[in-house]
């Protein structure tokens, strides 16, 4: 299926990339904002806020570093206030000092109502907590409403500019890490994208990975080596213990984890110092470094 291009409009309110950024596109309704957390009184001018709609709040975890990211629907109420009013509660709300930005859907025509913000709340919602990029702060799972199939049409394509967007202002809170890989009739890993699958396989460990624009993925169900040697960098040790919860007592993955670096991957995957670009295979013997010498040898 082809893929086309898209043209966005981002308008910096404040003049500096840092403050806050109006964002729309070419035949969509909707009307996208982010707003630092200092910034929000700034905002109480801006009519569309004062509109229904759905709202992130994104910050970090104080106890692992980890991203965070509440997820909210807001609903014109008595006094005129919407989006901006709730925003402003989160604010002065002492259980909710973690975040530091906002990001909030609305549209430009105003046509959201209670069955709507219920739907994108819950789907956002969803989607976040499938791609686990973020840890998602909602306690309860929000209510998709009662809606009609040619409702759900028009919401999906909403949802669908949304990921877009979301992306836009750098935060991947509804992306995956990568593909997942799926086993062809050949009985090979295969991946939906471009990129190779590679993998280590030496004494017990059996770890599959790949490639990303982020890093490098360990895909859950890998098995690494529960010991780690004294050599080994103190940030992967720290890495080891950061993701102890999903490593199982015979050091196989949970779920799948992202690292910055193909380097950083092998180091965590074997325990000790090792040659990353040597270690990663495709399951026909390439090394990495081959591999890496083709790209470069192709343009």
């Amino acid at each position: 299926m082809s893929t086309f291009g898209k043209s966005i409009n981002l308008f910096l309110i404040d003049g500096t990339p840092t403050g806050r950024v109006k964002v729309t596109l070419a035949n969509w309704t909707g009307v996208a904002y982010r707003i630092p957390r200092t910034e929000l009184d700034k905002c109480r001018d801006r009519e569309d806020l004062s509109q229904s709609g759905v709202y992130f709040l994104f910050g970090t975890s104080d106890e692992t570093g980890d991203g965070v990211v509440y997820i909210g629907q807001a609903g014109v109420r008595k006094n005129g206030e919407g989006i901006l009013y709730r925003l402003l509660e989160h604010k002065r709300n002492p259980d909710k000092d973690y975040w530091t930005e906002a990001v909030v859907f609305t549209t430009s025509n105003n046509s959201f109502g209670p069955t709507e913000i219920s739907y994108l709340e819950n789907r956002f919602c969803n989607l976040a907590i499938e791609a686990k990029r973020y840890v998602v702060k909602n306690g309860n799972d929000p209510s998709p409403g009662n809606i009609t199939e040619e409702k759900e049409s028009e919401l999906e394509e909403f949802v669908d500019y949304a990921k877009i967007v979301m992306g836009t202002l750098g935060h991947k809170v509804f992306e995956k890490f990568v593909n997942m890989p799926v086993v062809t009739n050949a009985g090979d890993a295969a991946s939906d994208d471009s990129e190779v699958l590679l993998e280590i396989k030496q004494g017990g460990i059996d770890v599959k990975g790949q490639r990303t624009s982020d890093g490098f993925v360990l895909f859950k169900g890998s098995r690494i080596k529960s010991e780690v040697s004294k050599s080994l960098r103190e940030a992967v040790k720290q890495l080891r213990e950061r993701y102890a919860g999903i490593i199982s007592s015979d050091g196989v993955l949970q779920e799948d984890i992202l690292l910055r670096s193909p380097n950083e991957a092998a180091n965590f995957t074997v325990g000790y110092p090792i040659n990353a670009l040597e270690a990663w295979r495709t399951a026909e013997g390439k090394t990495l470094k081959e591999i890496e010498i083709e790209e470069s040898e192709a343009y």
